[in-house]
């Protein structure tokens, strides 16, 4: 498995911070478990010895014992052999009922520095108790960015537009490059749905409407890129012979957001320089649960690619919004560190119409922050001030 570089940077300078506990989380089989076994393999490298990195992946039914607080606590301390710190590592941690009170009981031991990961909103701050606020860190994994693809597949830069096109249909969900045929792949990536659906969803929340839940994705990755309307749902789960009532259909929602299946975007009031909470937008955090998901068989390339800028840019650690201006919209503003970047995406400008519509959209923006049109022309379409990128020079691109 390849290095998840961009990760381990982040979370280097708190190895061993004793009074924040690393909290990593993110979709299922998206390369958590690795970025912990990563971080182990450094600390060795750096000396420490193996009895002080103490590793518990709760998947396992080799501790299936530990199921509170007191459990953990009881049975971390136990291994405690001197006062040196001790790197404990608790892999899918949302297993253990109470966890936080059993992490911050560890924690203010002094001598451990604690890494957590879990695939649902109980590792966000959505729902981390009072236990631990203020007193962790956090790192969002997802799934391999078309950089690490090319690294992981070791494919030659003549055939990187290939292995784009190959990612627009079944993701980057790091073991699906590990199946050449094509119903092992979809088998794969249904198992890993499947397991998100039985473990984060149905066990945790209680979700019976399995086929409510299930047609709800469908729609929103028919219209994404589009602006979400409730109402346009109901009325889509009305012709499958289904009603449910608005709550349900948020709860929904805030399920499939919370196990990271999907992102929801929010827009930008460019002129009012405001976040609006309506008529937001959603994005799937892995291309490939489009193609078990979705109905139609003919696959989006611009939306597509417009997914994968998205999430290219949440890995590089931007607040992302749709920008809406005076006449229409952004496709995206890029926020991080009070710098601002305008970024519109098209497949191709293969025509005059295109490069119109796409260049045109910051007519009515005077501010001097960077704007960008990313497509997959190699010719440099740049004009007006706007700078054109190449998608895969852009997804290559060292600083962005």
């Amino acid at each position: 498995m390849i290095k998840r570089y961009t990760y381990l940077s982040r979370i280097r300078n708190f190895y061993n911070e004793t009074s924040l506990i690393k909290i990593i989380y993110g979709l299922r089989r998206s390369g958590k478990s690795i970025i912990l076994t990563q971080i182990m393999d450094e600390l060795e490298e750096k000396g420490i010895d193996k009895e002080h990195i103490i590793y518990i992946n709760f998947e396992s039914l080799d501790y299936s014992n530990i199921k509170s607080a007191k459990d953990l606590d009881t049975y971390i301390k136990s291994l405690v052999k001197d006062k040196n710190v001790y790197y404990v590592f608790l892999d899918e941690i949302q297993k253990v009922k109470d966890f936080e009170v059993g992490i911050n009981s560890l924690r203010i031991t002094n001598n451990f520095s604690i890494f957590i990961t879990g695939s649902n909103s109980k590792m966000t701050f959505i729902e981390l108790s009072t236990d631990l606020s203020g007193r962790y860190v956090s790192f969002r994994v997802n799934p391999l960015t078309f950089k690490e693809a090319i690294e992981l597949t070791n494919t030659d830069i003549k055939d990187y537009e290939k292995l784009l096109f190959d990612i627009f249909e079944w993701g980057t969900l790091p073991q699906r490059f590990s199946f050449d045929d094509e119903n092992a792949k979809l088998s794969y990536i249904s198992d890993v749905y499947d397991s998100i659906l039985l473990k984060d969803v149905v066990e945790r929340m209680g979700l019976k409407d399995i086929t409510s839940f299930n047609k709800i994705l469908q729609y929103l990755l028919e219209i994404e890129g589009k602006e979400f309307s409730s109402g346009n749902v109901k009325n889509y789960l009305k012709q499958e012979y289904k009603d449910i009532s608005t709550e349900t259909l948020y709860n929904y929602i805030d399920a499939l957001c919370s196990t990271f299946i999907i992102n929801r975007v929010y827009r930008y009031d460019v002129q009012g320089k405001k976040v609006l909470k309506t008529l937001n937008k959603f994005y799937a955090s892995d291309l490939g649960i489009k193609k078990i998901k979705n109905n139609s068989k003919e696959i989006n390339y611009s939306i597509c690619l417009e997914n994968l800028v998205y999430n290219e840019l949440i890995v590089r650690g931007y607040e992302v919004y749709v920008g809406k201006t005076k006449k229409g919209e952004v496709d995206f503003i890029a926020i991080k560190n009070k710098e601002v970047k305008y970024i519109q995406v098209s497949l191709y400008l293969n025509n005059e119409e295109t490069i119109k519509r796409e260049f045109s959209a910051y007519d009515c923006i005077n501010d001097n922050y960077v704007k960008y049109v990313i497509s997959l022309d190699k010719e440099d379409l740049s004009r007006n001030g706007i700078k054109h990128i190449n998608a895969i020079d852009f997804f290559l691109a060292d600083n962005f």
